[in-house]
């Protein structure tokens, strides 16, 4: 049995992109810290992360599909925090947000980290990025060295 897994190893010449929603700024600048701060702790150069910000979660897939179109980057890493409110517009926006996101990841091959919380309220938002339950951007961020890793160990496409 072969077992493939990714690395966090050798990150020398590896590039990441943040997609960070302006939206809920409280709460995603401290996504957008933890994730900066697991690629410095794993040894990517700060030279080599490249952050866009956008109005919202909703416009996320946009700019991640430009990003990993680029061919400039290893790994895109998505953030935001859509807190449910009073309507359905979280739903919209949430559901939304995580299809894009992904089909960015399949249409494209570059991996796409959804980062984006999707919580009841803002106490919990905040618990999720640095607080109680720890940081989802540097999760995130992991995942997203983790996912670069391991695409280059798996068999691609001839021709």
């Amino acid at each position: 049995m072969k077992v493939r897994e990714g690395s966090m190893e050798e990150l020398a010449g590896r590039r990441f992109a943040i997609a960070a929603s302006r939206f809920n700024g409280i709460v995603t600048s401290k996504l957008v810290e933890g994730a900066t701060a697991a690629f410095r702790r794993r040894g990517v150069d700060e030279d080599d992360i490249e952050i866009a910000w956008t109005p919202g979660a909703f416009e996320l897939p946009l700019v991640a599909k430009r990003l990993a179109e680029s061919g400039q980057f290893d790994a895109v890493v998505c953030l935001g925090a859509v807190i449910r409110g009073e309507t359905t517009h979280f739903e919209y926006v949430a559901g939304e947000s995580a299809r894009g996101v992904q089909r960015v990841t399949l249409d494209t091959g570059v991996p796409c980290i959804f980062g984006v919380l999707t919580t009841e309220t803002l106490e919990q938002a905040l618990d999720r990025s640095g607080g109680k339950h720890g940081n989802k951007g540097w999760e995130a961020a992991t995942a997203a060295i983790e996912m670069a890793s391991l695409l280059d160990e798996l068999p691609k496409k001839e021709g």
